[in-house]
């Protein structure tokens, strides 16, 4: 058996899986997010470990044969987040998370040093690591001094499963730290924070040993033989694996959280001045581009909250039939935008709105504007050499045919739906976990799912779409200078 954990924003889930790849069970831990002020992100890493543990007990009340079993473990994770730890392994503030966007202010400072995009391929954003670390010094020194080590979320995971400060290549290309074509920290890039390379983990690929679960923990989760925990990945990274998004060309799009455009490469193409993420994927000797919104289901999340109704209720008033877009349009950028922006201040706004805009029609262009800043992402892929004709639906929001049928049309590719089953982040880290015990090969492995069925573009509505991708487009620049 191989466990997969994905500590996610709003939760841990775990999964067990066994030599086939058949999924046994799954289980999960809830996490909250606190927001003291306004752009604010953070969590309790101690939470963390109890959400960890709460999945793996739900796991183990159902299948203890199954987690007796387990021989490997693989770790996924949200990315960017800062985890700071003192020398005796204690945690000295709470984690700024990847959607906090206190540090634009040093992100913009240290993307102006043309270091950081030569050699990360990417732009500086302030949800990324490095700026986050910038701000602690400035506005925390007393934290700063006493930093022995900066781990991602998962890593900080690996450290009480295993007692080893290591990470893997997928997520520490989103550090503003990693040399992401040579995949190794940067030590030049380091020390522009006033950082050095014993304050990192140790790198290895997600598919490589990355330390064995302590005994105490395996004693008590009911596990007798030695257990491998792997290098791991990135949340979109694993997701990728579990998805079997590996080989050259090869897409989904994800409506969690936040939104991702993903397209795996066969070499490193960066083009960070388009605000694609390029980093390396969990495979070795492989890359990935992705946009990503920082609000997708976050959007129909917020709608729901000031309505009333739930999300189901309220796409549920939509049907299935795809319509026109109405003239009413939805900027989803409830906390900033990334791709194609690299905006922490801009904020989202209903535009068009008329005595006739019901709670239907605000719900049709909160999701035609995820869908349009999708669209976004497909065209800053193109400007940085990826093409795609076809993506595979992920994510909570992908239970939405509407929703569906909206991004394939304002797209314009087909969009597939993958066979019942959980191929996600938890899945991908499963496989992993399976790699690095057994030896084998990431790529018979990472296969695709069967796909269950396609949504086509509603060639109809092809001209209407277009017509209100314009006004969405025409949109951000007219309201940017209302929000600096």
């Amino acid at each position: 058996m191989y466990l997969g954990l994905d500590l996610g924003t709003s939760g841990v889930k775990a999964m067990l899986i066994d030599g086939d790849q058949t999924i046994v069970g799954s289980a999960n831990g809830s996490l909250d997010v606190s927001r003291p002020h306004s752009g604010w992100s953070e969590q309790e890493p101690a939470h963390w470990v109890r959400a960890a543990q709460e999945a793996v007990a739900g796991l183990k009340a159902k299948h203890p044969k199954e987690l007796a079993a387990v021989r490997g473990i693989g770790l996924s994770g949200q990315m960017h987040g800062a985890t700071l730890i003192d020398a005796a392994d204690k945690v000295l503030r709470p984690c700024i998370l990847w959607n906090d966007t206190r540090s634009h202010v040093e992100a913009a400072a240290l993307d102006a040093d043309p270091r950081f995009r030569a050699l990360t391929g990417n732009i500086v954003f302030p949800g990324f690591t490095a700026p986050k670390l910038a701000w602690v010094r400035k506005h925390e020194p007393e934290v700063f001094a006493k930093i022995a080590k900066v781990l991602l979320p998962k890593d900080y995971l690996r450290l009480w499963l295993t007692g080893e400060y290591m990470s893997e290549m997928s997520d520490s290309a989103g550090t503003s730290w990693l040399d992401t074509g040579k995949r190794a920290w940067s030590s030049e890039l380091l020390a522009a924070t006033d950082l050095s390379e014993e304050q990192m983990p140790a790198l290895v690929e997600g598919t490589a040993q990355a330390g064995r679960l302590r005994s105490e923990l395996a004693a008590q989760w009911g596990i007798s033989g030695d257990v491998v925990v792997a290098g791991g990945a990135g949340d979109n990274a694993a997701s990728a694996c579990g998805m079997g998004t590996v080989s050259d060309g090869a897409a989904f799009v994800s409506l969690g959280t936040s939104g991702v455009l993903f397209a795996a490469n066969g070499s490193y193409l960066p083009k960070p001045e388009s605000a694609v993420h390029a980093f390396c994927h969990a495979l070795p000797n492989t890359w990935h581009q992705m946009g990503v919104i920082l609000s997708a289901t976050d959007a129909l999340n917020w709608h729901s909250g000031v309505t009333g109704k739930s999300a189901g209720d309220l796409t549920g008033e939509l049907g299935e039939t795809l319509k026109a877009p109405t003239g009413v349009t939805f900027l989803p950028y409830l906390s900033g935008e990334r791709t194609p922006h690299n905006d922490a201040v801009i904020r989202g706004a209903f535009i068009g709105l008329e005595h006739a805009s019901s709670r239907a029609v605000l719900t049709q262009a909160v999701l035609e504007g995820v869908a349009f800043a999708i669209r976004d992402n497909l065209e800053a892929l193109r400007s940085a050499g990826t093409g795609i004709s076809r993506v595979t639906a992920i994510g909570g929001g992908s239970r939405s045919r509407y929703w569906l049928a909206a991004i394939a049309t304002a797209l314009g590719v087909p969009v597939d739906l993958p066979a019942d089953g959980d191929f996600g982040a938890a899945f991908g880290a499963a496989r992993l976990g399976l790699i690095a015990a057994t030896g084998a090969d990431p790529v018979a492995v990472c296969t695709p799912p069967v796909t269950s069925g396609t949504i086509e573009p509603v060639s109809a509505l092809s001209g209407a779409y277009e017509d209100a991708y314009r006004r969405y487009r025409a949109l951000y620049p007219a309201i940017k200078s209302l929000a600096h």
